[in-house]
């Protein structure tokens, strides 16, 4: 594998374990725990648990979120569906997901959120919030917009 260091110079470099493990990750697969574990790990390896304040996470989701619209910045509606179409820009778009999902899993360990079971929590909330519109097919007819 060759990577590009910050003056462009070609380094050749082993895998780390991610890339290795990486056709072993799917979303029907990967439990969180095991990403939480992946994100701890790359944090750990770097020393950077000191940067990893509560404060400083929230602040970095909010960022990668702001560098994922930039994705989508001044594209027609029609075109946003179009992102993942090309290879470049489906890449751009899922560093950018990956990004916020990762400070968000960080988050989550450092203030020992349960994210799993609060995210079912919330979706609870929310439909008693947004109750699903009563489909009324019979009469062909459903409320729903």
């Amino acid at each position: 594998m060759t990577q590009s260091n910050a003056r462009g110079t070609k380094n050749s470099t082993a895998p780390t374990p991610v890339q290795e493990d990486s056709e072993f990750f799917s979303d029907a697969t990967t439990t969180i725990a095991r990403l939480k574990a992946l994100a701890t790990q790359f944090v750990e390896e770097r020393n950077w648990q000191s940067y990893h304040t509560p404060k400083n996470l929230a602040m970095s989701v909010a960022i990668e979120a702001a560098e994922l619209m930039e994705c989508f910045q001044w594209l027609a509606p029609e075109e946003s569906y179009r992102v993942t179409e090309k290879v470049d820009t489906r890449e751009a778009v899922a560093d950018e997901i990956a990004d916020v999902f990762c400070y968000l899993l960080n988050l989550c360990d450092e203030l020992k959120i349960d994210l799993a079971a609060e995210l079912v929590r919330k979706m609870a909330k929310n439909a008693i919030k947004y109750p699903a519109p009563v489909s009324n097919h019979a009469k062909g007819r459903c409320d729903s917009p």
